[in-house]
């Protein structure tokens, strides 16, 4: 072998591991077209796959750095979950770092077995618990989201490394102003509901004697805007006539300001749908994303209607049977998906080609929400905010002035709902007036 020979030989070995290094790397290098933000959150959280890996991964940018995981999943719905649930961990740990104390919060916290325990640590423990309760059907995950994100936005940027027994009646007592000047009082009260539960796992573990003074939180409760029956054909129309009309800003704005991707930018005929099926159900608008057609009964009797097995929401089970007009709603409906190649059992009933159930539900409140501005019914007479929750309001509404005779209970538990609840929220907007034949009728005496 020649000089020249054995140098081209000893560059083509060096060159080999190179090369087997790259591959490797490319193999762990996002696939573009996979890359995929999580819909409501920063942009800077995306799930996306790569060659390496079946499952989908996570990736989010915070503190300077890239974080990743393995979702373990191959469905992106379940992908997108785990990446929600990866996000709240990570900013977890960054309330968990000492930096982040406010000015003037005492650092020291309380030692129980010699190691310092903080609000923050207790907080951590109760979530642990309320995940497995959660895990256990005791109560909804979403629930449990919420609560986690209660102690993510104002109570451990507030009290993180605070000792349990420094919170006081008067530590309390402040946090219940700050908050008013953000939020109702219904929302300072829940947040107050958060706190007595960390300090009543506080008290289980022997690290309060007993629990501090809670300030009263008067709740003024003001019931959602129900739309009238004329305001309620006013929407529907809308709805139908900006079926298949894009909204009227540039794909980049939709992007950024609603986090709408362009596939979804369009009027679906799937809101006309929602909104009758809604009036015509009592169904809550949560109820529109977990609603499949295994869940649906067409029942042709002396009545017709549907029968509704939803799964469970807020301790409820029980089927929900619906008005007459939602028998035609829910036919159309079906025809209508049974030509797009949807309708099957395991199919959803209102965008059923999103397969993320979270995002198919803020598309449905993203163009409802421009139905209302087209048609100026955002506000109620009272300056209520109307949304999606407005249908409901206004099925049970439309029950208690046009039903003849109907009783609260009944209507109660077909709504999944209580008879307290119908009195405070549904009922309040009720006048007597409004039905003045039923308070002026008489029975009839039985002739002998």
């Amino acid at each position: 072998m020649t000089d020249l020979q054995q140098l081209q030989a000893r560059e083509a070995a060096n060159d080999e591991p190179a090369a087997a290094g790259a591959r490797q790397r490319e193999r762990t290098v996002p696939i573009p077209q996979t890359l995929t933000p999580v819909p409501g959150y920063p942009q800077k959280l995306v799930v996306f796959k790569m060659a390496a890996s079946r499952f989908w991964q996570m990736r989010c940018w915070m503190d300077g750095r890239s974080h990743r995981r393995s979702a373990r999943t191959e469905s992106l719905r379940l992908a997108l979950h785990s990446a929600r649930l990866f996000y709240e961990e990570m900013l977890a740990r960054k309330h968990m770092q000492p930096g982040h104390l406010e000015a003037g919060q005492r650092a020291t916290p309380a030692t129980h077995s010699g190691r310092p325990i903080g609000f923050g640590d207790l907080a951590e423990e109760l979530m642990r618990n309320e995940r497995a309760r959660a895990q256990r059907g005791e109560w909804s995950l979403g629930s449990w989201q919420v609560m986690r994100n209660r102690l993510d936005a104002h109570l451990l940027p507030r009290w993180i490394h605070v000792p349990v027994h420094q919170i006081d009646h008067q530590a309390l007592l402040e946090l219940s102003q700050d908050l008013s000047a953000r939020f109702s009082t219904t929302t300072v009260s829940q947040y107050l509901v958060v706190v007595r539960k960390v300090l009543n796992h506080a008290l289980a573990k022997g690290l309060l004697i007993k629990l501090p003074v809670f300030p009263k939180v008067k709740i003024h409760t003001t019931p959602r805007g129900a739309f009238t029956p004329s305001e309620y054909w006013q929407i529907i129309r809308c709805a139908r006539r900006l079926s298949g009309q894009a909204y009227p800003i540039s794909d980049e704005q939709m992007r950024e300001r609603y986090k709408i991707r362009r596939a979804e930018q369009v009027m679906p005929p799937d809101l006309a749908w929602a909104i009758g099926f809604m009036l015509h159900s009592f169904i809550r608008p949560s109820d529109l994303k977990t609603l499949k057609h295994r869940h649906v009964e067409i029942v042709l009797k002396r009545h017709h209607y549907l029968r509704l097995t939803l799964p469970e929401t807020k301790s409820h089970d029980k089927p929900i049977v619906t008005l007459q007009p939602a028998v035609r709603i829910y036919r159309s409906l079906r025809q209508a998906q049974l030509k797009a190649g949807y309708g099957g059992a395991d199919d959803y009933l209102f965008l059923p080609q999103i397969k993320d159930r979270h995002y198919a539900h803020w598309v449905l409140n993203f163009h409802f929400n421009w139905v209302l501005s087209e048609t100026g019914l955002k506000k109620g007479p009272h300056g209520q905010s109307r949304s999606l929750y407005s249908l409901r309001h206004s099925a049970i509404t439309f029950r208690l002035l046009y039903g003849q005779g109907i009783d609260l209970l009944t209507l109660a538990r077909n709504a999944r709902t209580s008879v307290d609840v119908i009195n405070r929220h549904y009922a309040s907007t009720v006048t007597g007036e409004q039905n003045i034949g039923l308070l002026q009728s008489r029975r009839r005496q039985r002739s002998r």
